[in-house]
């Protein structure tokens, strides 16, 4: 198989992961996805997203306990994942939105072609619209205008990976 049908192959069998082992993803893996996401295409070279790591038990769970109460649950909406990278991209660029998304893009392919399951979870914005996720980046010594685009939880799945399920009709349209 040649190597364009290897990364449509990947394109295509990538899902979102909800229930992950415990078991921390190695240093090296991790290395690699956050290298994939660094090499996102981006709006005019700005490289405006950065990647925050975390896998500290302590700062991911405090995060997953402020994104539950973001979202009105005390469920863990990181589903167990032991490892979060956060993507936050500077709102002085005017595409930070959509680096920060194809960041985040490269991040889920990046870990699927590593044997990790991964899952976009939301409220990255409130987080670091507030207090909690302000002190955060303080402590990191980040400074600037950052809007947090997502976090992308990593780890082992636990069970089945989920199954690559059809795609809808009637979705491309051509003008020829």
């Amino acid at each position: 198989m040649s190597q364009l049908n290897e990364t449509l192959e990947l394109m295509q069998t990538r899902r979102s992961v909800r229930d992950f082992k415990p078991d921390m993803v190695p240093e090296d893996i991790l290395d690699k996805i956050i290298e994939a996401g660094l090499w996102a295409a981006n709006g005019r070279n700005r490289q405006s997203p950065i990647i925050i790591k975390v896998t500290d038990k302590s700062v991911r769970d405090r995060l997953s306990r402020l994104n539950a109460e973001i979202m009105g649950t005390d469920s863990d909406p990181f589903y167990g994942a032991p490892a979060v990278l956060i993507v936050l991209a500077d709102k002085n660029a005017p595409t930070y939105l959509y680096d920060g998304s194809l960041v985040m893009g490269n991040l889920m392919l990046a870990a699927h072609s590593l044997g990790i399951g991964s899952c976009w979870i939301h409220r990255a914005k409130e987080e670091f619209d507030g207090p909690v996720g302000k002190e955060l980046l303080k402590e990191l010594g980040i400074e600037g205008d950052y809007e947090g685009i997502g976090h992308c939880v990593l780890g082992y799945v636990n069970g089945e990976y989920p199954e690559t399920k059809a795609r809808k009709e009637n979705r491309v349209y051509s003008i020829d």
